[in-house]
């Protein structure tokens, strides 16, 4: 009986002794999900903030009147700041509060949104370039006269304009400036959540359940893109002054290279999710205890003790091992064996070429579609949305699938990129063929009399129809005639009368219409340019197929092209070597890409806005020819050699792995799957950075 008395009671001991290592468990389990859900969110909110930036570059570029090289370098700043800390994040941010410099980190970055959005509501209304000057008809039945012989008409008097404006009490630093100040910022407040939130996951998870984690992580913040480029779409429709003017006052429409939509919107909202993210990282602890399988306790406790006392002595040798490579003696050789690693080396120059064509087609990508096929921004923005961004999610994963599937090895995960790499770049070669003519604007692309143009633009903006008109040519307000033509203001079309208001004002008794259609005798204009071609709508179609099947093998090569980061290194470097990588591409690729990609671009404008102090502003109209060649030489100019790189690193590869049939030689380490398992998961923050580069990655 005491027998039984003492098993019931050792039984309840047992029990208790259990509930009390599983109530701990669960709980520090619970505050771990917790803050992967929080990750998600800020995964979330970062790779939207980027597609926001990226969409509303066009729009930027026309409310603060800069150039494409000026726009460039805001687009550039995100790097800029993200450059300035991640050094000093990832050394000390592991060692501190994770959670809580990462709530700040998501506080940072909604902050440095609301401030790239804060100049419209410290500027005057947004002025667009019009014969009305900005004064709208009373009514329907007044009449506007365009082409005034008075010499003191308020459509030759634009210096009264400029006073009136406000031009001089403008402070002397560009507003824009600011927008760069909060991009950059919020690359500094989004340094953080990357390196630092995949260090916390490996440290507390389970080591069978952390890639999962990781992979919910990357599969979620896809979804920012989308709704990023369905939220610019929506406030692109919307007018930048929504709410402060009168839209039925407004004479220009979303196709309209003067429009600018609201987008100050989505940075505010972006800035709002962001900083929604940050309050849950304040509430969770700076250490949890990994959680352990507990079987049988006494048993295993006697176990790994055993283990421990047995594997002192080599932790202690590791630890001395690690403290020698930590310094910067053991930095710089372990950066001059990666830099006398051929393959590294080829590797990092070719993915250098890819990415810096990749950044400059993707900045300046709808400004183009825009020129070339006159569609609006917003529909370019919802195109993206529904179809590009869902089909490249869609190809990152099975290329992903087909590497595991097939088991491929560093050779097939070699042939795998390259692959889809060639079929990608020879759907590109093929864009460029998909063109629509050049609308004719009077005076500009072509003469009054439908010539061409063999003299400089500027030399040519008036004619003997308009020559008493006292017009301003440096006043972009198109209309289009009866007879085909685009010109460049009611104005310079010669029109004497008009009827209607807003978007509805339509311009009558235009002589230099009338000179060019006299048969007819249709002498009026509408506002805005000429539309294009109906088959111009028909290869637009065909572009952005062509253009969504090469994204999609771009998408497959994906993750095999990170697996090459660190496949051609020892399994030591590899942090480094990603660390490298990512430093090169983000520094000459990210900052660069979008300046000289924007200054090739201006060099094709054939009208220069002007801003409320007379100034050149942002450009009107592009020679959408001399557009097009620029922006894919540029684009092939960098491909061909990353091309020829590849080539010749499979060469290489080919002739390293073949031969030796995956066993390593002269002392270089076997990198395939089975020797790279157990780097792999020590180096998990690493591939995780190189994975997840959001803001050029969209």
């Amino acid at each position: 009986m005491a027998a039984k008395t003492d098993l019931s009671d050792s039984r309840k001991d047992s029990d208790q002794c259990s509930t009390d290592v599983q109530s701990p468990v669960k709980k520090k389990t619970k505050l771990l999900k917790i803050f992967i859900i929080a990750l998600s969110f800020s995964y979330i909110c970062k790779s939207l903030a980027a597609v926001v930036m990226k969409a509303s570059i066009p729009q930027i570029e026309r409310r603060f009147g800069t150039t494409s090289s000026e726009v460039g370098l805001i687009d550039g700043s995100f790097e800029i700041g993200n450059l300035m800390v991640i050094t000093l994040v990832s050394h000390f941010g592991a060692r501190s509060h994770i959670p809580r410099i990462i709530g700040i980190g998501c506080l940072v970055m909604g902050l440095g949104s609301i401030l790239t959005a804060s100049p419209h509501f410290f500027m005057d209304y947004y002025r667009y370039d019009s014969t009305l000057n900005g004064k709208p008809l009373e009514n329907s039945t007044a009449i506007y006269t365009p082409c005034s012989v008075d010499i003191n008409s308020t459509s030759n008097n634009k210096s009264s304009v400029l006073l009136e404006s406000g031009c001089k009490n403008e402070s002397g630093l560009p507003m824009w400036i600011y927008v760069l100040m909060g991009n950059m910022l919020r690359g500094i407040g989004e340094t953080p959540i990357t390196p630092l939130g995949i260090t916390y996951i490996d440290n507390f998870a389970k080591e069978e359940h952390s890639t999962f984690y990781i992979g919910i992580l990357h599969s979620l913040a896809m979804i920012g893109p989308v709704i990023g480029f369905l939220l610019v779409s929506l406030c692109i429709k919307l007018y930048v002054d929504i709410g402060y003017v009168d839209l039925s006052t407004i004479t220009i429409r979303q196709t309209d290279s003067r429009w600018v939509g609201a987008w100050w919107l989505g940075f505010l909202t972006v800035g709002i999710l962001s900083i929604a993210s940050a309050i849950p990282f304040f509430f969770i602890p700076k250490s949890l205890e990994k959680p352990t399988n507990k079987r049988k306790i006494s048993a295993s406790l006697i176990i790994s003790s055993t283990n421990e006392n047995g594997s002192q002595k080599t932790n202690i040798k590791n630890l001395v091992q690690t403290k020698e490579s930590q310094n910067l003696t053991g930095f710089f050789h372990s950066l001059k064996r990666i830099l006398s690693n051929w393959m590294y080396l080829i590797y990092l120059i070719s993915s250098l070429f890819t990415f810096s064509g990749f950044i400059g087609y993707l900045t300046f990508l709808s400004k183009y579609l825009e020129q070339h096929f006159g569609q609006s921004m917003s529909k370019l923005n919802l195109l993206l949305g529904i179809i590009a961004m869902p089909t490249i999610s869609i190809s990152v994963f099975l290329g992903g699938f087909i590497s595991r599937k097939l088991k491929l090895k560093t050779l097939g995960i070699a042939k795998l990129f390259f692959i889809s790499h060639l079929c990608s770049i020879a759907l590109q070669v093929t864009l460029p063929s998909f063109n629509c003519e050049s609308t004719p604007v009077a005076g500009l692309t072509v003469t009054y009399d439908g010539s061409d143009v063999e003299t400089h633009p500027q030399n040519i903006p008036f004619s003997f129809c308009n020559s008493d008109c006292n017009c301003d040519p440096n006043v972009w307000d198109p209309v289009c005639g009866d007879d085909g033509f685009t010109y460049m203001s009611p104005c310079l079309a010669g029109c004497k009368s008009s009827v209607g208001r807003g978007k509805d004002l339509v311009f009558h008794n235009c002589s230099c219409i009338e000179a060019n259609n006299f048969q007819s005798r249709k002498t009026s204009a509408y506002l805005g340019q000429c539309s294009k071609k109906d088959d111009c709508s028909r290869k637009f179609i065909y572009y952005m197929a062509v253009q969504t099947l090469s994204s999609f093998f771009v998408g497959i090569g994906g993750s095999p092209k990170m697996m090459l980061v660190f496949k051609n290194v020892e399994p030591e470097l590899k942090s480094l070597a990603v660390g490298l990588h990512l430093l090169v591409l983000r520094a000459i690729g990210g900052i660069l890409a979008p300046i000289y990609f924007g200054a090739a671009i201006d060099s094709s404008c054939l009208k220069w806005g002007t801003n409320n102090c007379g100034d050149k502003g942002a450009c009107r109209i592009y020679d959408s020819i001399s557009y097009r060649n620029i922006f894919f030489a540029l684009c092939l100019g960098l491909t061909v050699p990353a091309v020829i790189l590849y080539v010749i690193l499979y060469m290489i590869m080919k002739k390293k792995y073949g031969e030796n049939n995956g066993s390593s030689n002269s002392g270089e380490i076997d990198v395939d799957e089975s020797n790279l398992k157990e780097p792999l998961n020590n180096n998990k923050q690493s591939v995780a950075s190189a994975h997840e580069n959001s803001e050029t990655h969209i």
